[in-house]
């Protein structure tokens, strides 16, 4: 394998974006003050009680991560946990009945209150969920979602019911649940970078080429069936495309050159961004087909230009230049035109992606750091503000955005190996996903049906 191009495709695939002087929190999660939720352990009846340990850790989980809400302590709930709204009764002298106000008053303190019990009915696992407004003067009122969902009657079925349930409880506050969504990386673990997938909280780890080359910069169809990636099969950087439907090799036809990286996808997914040696000299920006065909170039410099991301709600690219210098993060119209930097110079900017709001790009860099130490800011496109997310902590680089818009997924250098990361928008509840070998460059895609 040629070590030169290689080396040179590592250093070139990762030039991005560089910001302003304001640093304000950038994306309010939760527009403010985020409401506090109680979620007491559900029980179950019967043989489903011995599902409930994976349903209550799930269910717990997919609202505790999803940066919706405040979870409250279960140290300071009530005793008395309804199963039912049945269970509820106004306060009456001797009465140890739950009623709202046990939820909603201090210490508990909380807005909303998720409550069911699950059952084995007809060889399912049923699980009856509600949700209520404990400000609410009466139960009427307070209900907002009341629902049976149904699963296997296993631990995968009781955590498919408690996604189900968590995902139903995010679109009432007008959010997504990332239940469902893979993340796609690139793993060493067999001696060889190929590319993996997993679930979005690091399960079900599962490999997916098997090329014992190197196989790298993965990327994902905003429609969730398409995966391009690039790898060095051929001794050379190519364009592979994948279906993620059928989980077979697509034909792609790569230009005669020295490279070809596939960077992005258009928002239709009809189209590929990818960035190549093709016109001779160094790497230029050019989009094409799904299959290679009707190759168009869209920057022409003596600059090397490379990592274009199209933005998902318009059809301008960010993309990242060598044409002053170190790279940095420039914009253009989709025709290549009106190139104008959004980066001070200041450091390297680099591995931009676009936030699916079209406003604002994640991405890496060494601002105010040695060279080659970088972490991770989010920027307003409009107003150049940014904000850091990683602070001191290892190499932190190649940020993706979850389909949510709220979770952030990249790769961090804490010890001796790369690892997977996942935080919040702002920086917090950050987690790390994979620990067997080195893991990086990792994509987000949407759950497909």
């Amino acid at each position: 394998m040629n070590k030169t191009l290689l080396s040179g495709l590592v250093v070139l695939a990762g030039a991005a974006a560089l910001l302003a002087q304001t640093q304000r929190n950038l994306i309010e999660i939760s527009g403010g003050e985020r409401p506090a939720i109680a979620v007491p352990d559900f029980r179950g009846a019967g043989d489903a009680q011995a599902r409930m340990a994976a349903f209550n850790a799930r269910f717990f989980e997919d609202l505790q991560d999803s940066g919706q809400f405040r979870m409250v302590p279960k140290t300071v709930m009530p005793l008395h946990v309804p199963q039912q709204p049945s269970d509820f009764h106004p306060p009456s002298a001797g009465s140890t009945a739950p009623w709202l106000t046990d939820w909603s008053s201090s210490p508990v303190s909380a807005n909303y209150l998720a409550f069911g019990y699950t059952a084995i009915q007809q060889g399912q696992l049923a699980l009856f969920g509600w949700l209520f407004d404990v400000h609410q003067p009466n139960l009427q009122n307070a209900q907002l979602i009341g629902k049976v969902y149904l699963g296997s009657p296993d631990d995968a079925g009781a955590r498919s019911v408690a996604d189900q349930f968590a995902a139903d409880i995010l679109a009432r506050f007008g959010a997504s649940s990332l239940a469902g969504t893979k993340i796609y990386f690139v793993s060493d673990r067999t001696g060889h970078k190929e590319i993996w997938s997993m679930d979005y909280d690091g399960s079900n780890q599962k490999q997916i080429t098997d090329y014992r080359s190197i196989t790298t910069f993965p990327i994902v169809s905003p429609d969730g069936t398409k995966l391009a990636f690039t790898s060095f099969l051929h001794n050379k950087a190519e364009i592979f495309m994948f279906s993620l439907q059928s989980g077979r090799r697509l034909p792609f036809f790569n230009q005669n050159a020295s490279m070809n990286a596939a960077s992005d996808f258009t928002p239709d997914s009809q189209h590929l961004l990818l960035y190549s040696t093709a016109s001779g000299g160094v790497s230029q920006v050019f989009e094409s087909d799904l299959d290679g065909g009707n190759l168009r170039r869209i920057t022409g410099t003596n600059s090397i230009e490379v990592e274009p991301k199209m933005n998902p709600k318009g059809s301008s690219y960010v993309f990242v230049s060598g044409r002053g210098g170190q790279p940095q993060l420039y914009m253009m119209n989709s025709d290549g035109l009106d190139a104008s930097r959004l980066t001070t110079g200041e450091g390297e900017a680099v591995n931009p992606s676009w936030n699916p709001d079209g406003i604002h790009i994640a991405f890496a860099w060494t601002r105010g750091f040695e060279p080659g130490n970088y972490n991770i800011f989010v920027m307003d496109v409009g107003t150049r503000e940014f904000q850091q997310l990683t602070h001191g902590v290892g190499r932190n680089e190649n940020p993706n955005w979850a389909p949510d818009g709220v979770h952030i997924v990249y790769s961090s250098r804490r010890g001796r190996t790369n690892q997977i990361w996942t935080m919040l928008a702002d920086g917090t509840g950050q987690h790390q996903l994979t620990t067997q070998g080195t893991n990086e460059k990792p994509a987000w895609g949407k759950a497909v049906n």
